[in-house]
């Protein structure tokens, strides 16, 4: 995704704040999940993100959104992932993010980063 998105010419920290984003997410799909799918739609100002996945949902979303949350089993915290950062790092840094989520069915997460956010300095 970032080569791609460099060579339609965004800026450096745009491309940054979507990969990192991006990476929170897929972590989250194959912690949680066991996998899922990522689509990217790239538009003239603006980069979306959607993640869907079939897994267990997400039994509470604002809890979930808290940092230092985290449902991650031992042997995932073992390993360095599950610090409960995914979901908040996901919102910092996108400029809007919504999530569908459903139990025993899944989650699908949209997220958007827009080029003139002023996210892009920081």
């Amino acid at each position: 995704m970032k080569r791609e998105l460099r060579q339609l010419g965004f800026d450096a920290n745009v491309i940054r704040r979507a990969a990192i984003a991006m990476y929170e997410g897929e972590i989250n799909m194959v912690i949680h999940a066991e996998g899922g799918e990522a689509e990217v739609i790239v538009g003239e100002d603006q980069i979306e993100i959607i993640l869907r996945d079939e897994g267990p949902g997400i039994a509470n979303v604002e809890l979930a959104m808290k940092d230092g949350f985290s449902t991650a089993q031992d042997n995932i915290r073992a390993l360095g992932f599950g610090a409960g950062m995914g979901l908040p790092n996901m919102k910092r840094y996108s400029d809007e993010m919504r999530i569908e989520t459903e139990i025993g069915k899944g989650t699908t997460v949209y997220m958007t980063i827009l080029s003139d956010s002023p996210k892009n300095a920081l």
